[in-house]
């Protein structure tokens, strides 16, 4: 998809005459409009949770919960933990977790303001029976303390940064899949959204008020069929 998204990118600046768009700063582009759409997924998730419960939402392919649904969960994953200096590390990827689990039970997570709390009550102190854990940017620390391995995470990954690979063929850049191609990981309907952000940070850079206008145009109209 990636290709097809960088053809359509070049055509549109192209056509008006409006400069040209390297394969790094397209490469930058890509992941940037990536990054927003991917997010605004569990922006459309929580939305259409409300309609849902509105009674707003439709059924079967009008199902936009279902949808988002499973696009949020293509990007699943797990991991073990590493355990230093009485902290578990979460993977560098992680954009959202899921659960953590200790061996087959589920830990349960406590907010910093109520960890001291539990951990000063002999009723409710965290064992390991039923563990529980707090979260510091990309360290959680689980209580017990006498918990130092077996600890696993399930959550959801940020996209691979996309990458446009070429080779030069008479002084031009032309596509080719090497070891460092990576393409978009969001579904192919995502392909005239990506085009349009894509132009719309192409306008910010070239300075051409029509480019800008033109993708955010382009970004309006996709989200107005989007509902």
């Amino acid at each position: 998809m990636i290709d097809s998204v960088r053809n359509t990118v070049l055509s549109a600046v192209n056509k008006n005459n409006f400069g040209y768009i390297t394969p790094d700063d397209f490469n930058l582009y890509a992941k940037q409009a990536q990054i927003d759409i991917f997010e605004d997924y569990f922006y459309q998730y929580n939305t259409w949770i409300s309609k849902m419960n509105n009674r707003q939402s439709g059924t079967g392919y009008a199902d936009m919960v279902r949808l988002a649904e499973e696009v949020i969960d293509s990007f699943s994953s797990t991991a073990n933990l590493s355990y230093v200096s009485s902290k578990f590390s979460l993977p560098s990827d992680y954009y959202y977790v899921n659960t953590i689990r200790y061996g087959s039970k589920e830990v349960d997570k406590v907010s910093q303001d109520k960890i001291l709390n539990l951990l000063s009550s002999n009723l409710t102190s965290p064992s390991t029976l039923y563990p529980a854990y707090t979260q510091e940017g990309v360290l959680i620390t689980v209580y017990p303390s006498s918990i130092d391995t077996n600890i696993k995470a399930q959550y959801i990954r940020t996209p691979k940064d996309p990458k446009w690979t070429y080779i030069m063929v008479g002084g031009a850049p032309i596509f080719n899949q090497n070891n460092d191609y990576q393409d978009f990981e969001l579904p192919i309907t995502d392909e005239p959204l990506l085009v349009a952000k894509i132009l719309k940070y192409a306008g910010l850079s070239i300075r051409e008020g029509d480019v800008y206008q033109f993708g955010n145009a382009e970004q309006v109209s996709n989200k107005q069929i989007q509902g």
